[in-house]
């Protein structure tokens, strides 16, 4: 009895590890994100670092009124009518769904593109990858131009569309 018992408890508690060390690993927030999603064959841009540390630190604590909703200003989940969720409660470590969980086409549709398949702009931007994650960026970063009333030229500008080199310098070949 004694023997089995102490097998028993040892296999639970080593379990017990195993499940607590995989919900950590999954929480994890790294400070810096490469942009280099697994779904894309060939990426034509390349690929950008996202610094989230600095992001959620420096810039929600000096700026706190563009950063109202904490984490739900970038994170959110769509419902199957493609009405955004915002995540009011999210914090830093809760569980998020990589983008391309919901944005499934791992591509990006220009405007020329988006219009001659007579496709609406709020649905690429729902269906389409790149075209989401450059919403997401761009919206914040013009909030904060506006705020900041910088130009593109100005130090400190916050790239936008209209500055795609700034987040994507040519490849080195």
């Amino acid at each position: 009895m004694g023997k089995k018992f102490l097998i028993v408890a040892v296999v639970v508690g080593v379990a017990v590890l195993f499940v607590a060390a995989g919900l950590y690993a999954g929480t994890e927030v790294k400070d810096v994100i490469p942009m280099n999603n697994k779904a894309y064959k060939k990426h034509e841009e390349s690929i950008y670092d996202f610094k989230h540390k600095k992001h959620m630190t420096e810039y929600a604590e000096k700026y706190p009124d563009l950063y109202q909703l904490g984490c739900g200003e970038c994170h959110h989940e769509q419902t199957e009518d493609k009405k955004i969720v915002i995540l009011k409660d999210l914090k830093e470590g809760d569980e998020i769904k990589n983008c391309i969980e919901c944005h499934k086409i791992a591509a990006y549709i220009d405007t020329k593109t988006r219009k001659k398949k007579k496709l609406k702009k709020k649905d690429v931007i729902y269906d389409y990858h790149a075209n989401a994650v450059h919403k997401n960026c761009s919206d914040c970063h013009r909030k904060y131009n506006k705020k900041m009333k910088l130009k593109s030229k100005d130090k400190g500008y916050a790239p936008t569309k209209a500055k795609c080199k700034a987040c994507h310098p040519k490849k080195k070949k």
